[in-house]
C-alpha cells in the first residue's frame, strides 16, 4: 500500500506526519548525544546505558508504529494525537531521568510538544499536556539519577547543552508552526475556491433552469415558423426570395436540431459516459456544425501535433461551450478567422485568432462572469461564462487576450486523456 502525498492528505494526517518527522529527527540527536558520551567516556561514573537505549529504541518502535499507521485512511482524531504527544513527553521524561533529571540542558525540549499540542488541539488536551509536563518537570527535580562530573567540566557540558538544546528547539517550532502557517494558507485558499464554486454552480443552475423552460418554450414558435415558411416558399416563386427563404427554413431546422440534440444529451450524460473520438475528428464536427449555423464565414483551420491526435470523451457542454467560443469570435469579425489546433505529451491547445477590434485588458478580467458582455450590449453576457464553467469542469483553462497585431486571441488548453484526467 503506498502512502499518498502529503497535500492530499487531511489536516490532521498531516500533523501527524509532521510530528512523526520532528521524532524521527529528536531521536536522532538523542540517539547522538547518548552514543557520542558513551564512545568518548567523557563522564566519570558511567550511565545506565541499557535503559538509555532500550528507551531511544521505545521511541524507535514509536516512530514505527506511527508510520505504519499513517498508511491507513483512517482519521486522526484530537484524543489520538494527544496520546501521540504524551508519549513523546513520557518518553523524553525517562531519558531525563536517567541522564540527570531536571539538570539536564534538553529539559528545555518539553516546550516543542507544548507548543504543538497548543497550534493543534483544543484548550482542553493542551492544559492537560501541559499539566503532565509540568508534573513531569517537577518530579525530575526531586526524583532523578545525577549526572557526575569532573570539576570544570560540568559548565562546559552545560552551556554545550543548553545551546544545542535551545537550537534544536528552535528549529523544531519554527518548522512546525511554518508548516502549520502553510496549511492554513492553503485551507483558506481552499475554502475560498470552494465558496467560488458553489456561487457559480448555483449560477449555472439558475441559468440551467431558465434555459430549460425557454428550450420547452421555444418549441411551439419554431414549429410556427417554420409551417409559415413552407406556406411562403409555395406562394411565391421569386428565385431570390426562394433562397432567403430556404435558408431560413434551414435555419429554423438547425435551431429545433438543437434543441432536440440537448434533451437527448442529457440523456445520454445521465446513463453513460459518450463515446471517445479523436481530438481533430471532434473539433471538425464542431467546425462543420459552425459552418450550417453561420455560413456566411471565412476562416483558416490547420491541426498539427506530434504523432496520432490523443482521443478523447467530449461532454455535450465542452461542445457547446466550442461553438459559442467559435460564435463570439464569428461576431467579433467572420472575416480571416485563424484556428489552430495541436497537441503535446500532456495537453491539447486550441486557439481561435478573430480580426475584430479586440478586448481590452479590464474587460478581459471580467470575461467570464455572469451578464458581462464585450458586445457592447449586443449580447446576454452568459456565453463565455457557461463555456468557461464547461472547460474547467474536466480541468481546462480558458484565456482571451487582445492580439499584438489586431483582433483578439481565444486560448483553449485542455488536459490530455494520457494524464488520468477527466478528458
Amino acid at each position: 500500500m503506498s502512502t499518498p502525498p502529503l497535500a492530499m492528505l487531511s489536516a490532521s494526517h498531516q500533523n501527524l506526519w509532521r510530528l512523526t518527522l520532528i521524532r524521527i529527527l529528536v531521536l536522532l540527536a538523542q540517539a547522538a548525544s547518548v552514543g557520542f558520551a558513551y564512545i568518548c567516556d567523557l563522564l566519570p561514573s558511567p550511565l545506565p546505558w541499557t535503559a538509555l537505549w532500550l528507551t531511544l529504541a521505545a521511541s524507535a518502535t514509536l516512530c514505527a508504529l506511527t508510520v505504519f499507521r499513517l498508511r491507513f485512511s483512517v482519521p486522526v482524531g484530537e484524543r489520538e494525537y494527544a496520546a501521540q504527544l504524551a508519549c513523546d513527553l513520557l518518553i523524553h521524561s525517562v531519558l531525563l531521568y536517567y541522564s540527570g533529571g531536571a539538570a539536564n540542558p534538553f529539559v528545555s525540549y518539553y516546550l516543542v510538544p507544548l507548543t504543538i499540542a497548543a497550534a493543534t488541539l483544543s484548550r482542553f488536551y493542551s492544559l492537560l499536556l501541559a499539566g503532565l509536563a509540568l508534573a513531569a518537570y517537577n518530579l525530575l527535580i526531586v526524583w532523578s539519577q545525577p549526572l557526575q562530573m569532573l570539576p570544570g567540566q560540568r559548565e562546559k557540558l552545560l552551556i554545550y547543552g543548553m545551546w544545542l538544546s535551545f537550537a534544536l528547539a528552535a528549529v523544531l517550532i519554527t518548522f512546525f508552526v511554518a508548516a502549520m502557517a502553510a496549511a492554513l494558507r492553503r485551507q483558506e485558499e481552499l475554502r475560498a475556491k470552494r465558496r467560488e464554486e458553489g456561487l457559480r454552480d448555483q449560477q449555472l443552475l439558475a441559468i440551467a433552469t431558465q434555459a430549460a423552460g425557454a428550450a420547452h418554450e421555444l418549441g411551439t414558435p419554431l414549429a410556427t415558423i417554420s409551417v409559415l415558411l413552407k406556406e411562403l416558399r409555395h406562394e411565391h416563386q421569386d428565385p431570390a426570395l426562394q433562397e432567403d427563404l430556404a435558408m431560413l427554413q434551414e435555419q429554423v431546422g438547425q435551431c429545433k436540431n438543437t434543441l432536440q440534440q440537448l434533451v437527448r444529451a442529457a440523456e445520454i450524460d445521465r446513463r453513460e459516459a459518450p463515446p471517445e473520438q479523436s481530438v481533430s475528428d471532434w473539433v471538425n464536427s464542431a467546425l462543420n456544425r459552425w459552418n450550417l449555423m453561420r455560413p456566411e464565414l471565412s476562416y483558416q483551420y490547420q491541426c498539427q501535433g506530434p504523432g496520432e491526435p490523443p482521443k478523447l470523451s467530449v461532454p455535450t457542454d465542452l461542445s457547446q461551450a466550442l461553438l459559442s467560443l467559435l460564435n463570439n469570435a464569428a461576431d467579433a469579425c467572420p472575416q480571416q478567422l485563424e484556428i489552430r489546433l495541436n497537441w503535446d505529451n500532456s495537453h491539447i491547445h486550441l486557439t481561435i485568432h478573430d480580426q475584430g477590434c479586440g478586448v481590452s485588458p479590464a474587460i478581459a478580467k471580467q470575461i467570464g462572469q455572469p451578464f458581462v458582455s464585450s458586445k457592447d450590449g449586443k449580447g446576454f453576457g452568459i456565453g463565455l461564462f457557461l463555456s468557461r464553467a464547461s472547460i474547467s469542469r474536466v480541468g481546462g483553462v480558458l484565456r482571451l487576450y487582445a492580439h499584438p497585431v489586431a483582433g483578439t486571441v481565444t486560448e483553449l488548453k485542455l488536459p490530455h486523456r494520457s494524464q488520468g484526467n477527466a478528458l
